[in-house]
């Protein structure tokens, strides 16, 4: 038998499980072992994003630790200088995949450090436009080409042609889950 890349597959391993040696590959073969009628290719899938997106939480984005940044905090202030004008906290949530509370409680902070400024609303004062502090701005332009850097060396493991698939592949799964979560929010 032949592995899904290539190599020939050892002994007791699948075409699907050849090359893969990490937690999920483990934990699938435990299931298969107590329920083997079940189709786990979904887990191999879902549970791989979910491996990888807590792995790369508990990373913390080395420059932006650095920094004194949260991801969520440097995703608030990526909204603001990536679209040019000022938002509302509710357009932030929207831009960021955030809670309301979440974005206001990040707010707060970013505000006491002198890096988003808020603005009320002339006709509805419950309303606030908020923007980077030119402190704000500076800091975001000075941390991207190294957060930048940071990912690419992250995914260096991965030739650029698997880069460019993978990022094909989600980016389909993602406007399929967007499109579906939307339908249902409608």
């Amino acid at each position: 038998m032949t592995a899904t890349n290539g190599r020939p597959a050892a002994d007791g391993e699948t075409g699907e499980d050849a090359g893969r040696a990490d937690t999920v590959a483990a934990v699938v073969r435990q299931w298969r072992t107590v329920h083997p009628d079940l189709d786990t290719g979904p887990m191999e899938v879902i549970g791989r994003i979910n491996r990888c997106a807590a792995l790369l939480q508990q990373a913390e984005d080395a420059p932006l630790r650095r920094a004194g940044l949260s991801r969520p905090e440097f995703d608030l202030l990526g909204a603001l200088r990536r679209t040019g004008h000022e938002l509302t906290p509710s357009e932030l949530a929207k831009e960021t995949f955030s809670s309301g509370a979440a974005v206001t409680k990040r707010l707060k902070q970013l505000t006491e450090r002198g890096l988003v400024e808020r603005r009320g609303d002339a006709r509805d004062r419950r309303v606030a436009h908020l923007r980077l502090t030119d402190a704000g701005r500076d800091l975001v332009d000075g941390i991207l080409p190294e957060q930048l850097a940071y990912e690419t060396a992250v995914l260096s493991v991965l030739a650029p042609q698997g880069q460019g698939e993978l990022a094909g592949l989600l980016a389909e799964l993602l406007g399929r889950l967007e499109g579906r979560m939307g339908a249902l929010r409608a």
